[in-house]
């Protein structure tokens, strides 16, 4: 497993975590009145933007991944023009043949 996908797997983790413990306080906030309550909502809305964080932090990884695979597919079309063809051709082909398969 490479490192960033561990990276991934982890924020993901965090965030589960992190939105599982806002919910909770959120659940005890309903229960609670007066200042115990606003303390716990503050708590939870807290834990909600770290989440946000967190998620901000997956979806820039997630775009960087994808702007190198668009590049790498990019530089080998270029770099192969006539094999892209024909693997496109042949997907194509066998794309039509599964559709019409019916």
């Amino acid at each position: 497993m490479s490192q960033s996908q561990v990276n991934k797997e982890k924020l993901m983790t965090d965030i589960k975590a992190v939105l599982a413990d806002a919910e909770d306080l959120l659940k005890q906030a309903t229960n609670a009145t007066g200042e115990r309550a606003t303390e716990l909502r503050e708590n939870a809305m807290a834990l909600l933007k770290q989440a946000k964080e967190k998620a901000s932090d997956v979806q820039v990884v997630v775009v960087e991944k994808s702007k190198q695979a668009a590049r790498a597919t990019d530089d080998y079309v270029h770099d192969h023009p006539w094999q892209a063809v024909s693997i496109a051709a042949g997907v194509g082909l066998l794309l039509g043949l599964l559709i019409n398969r019916k």
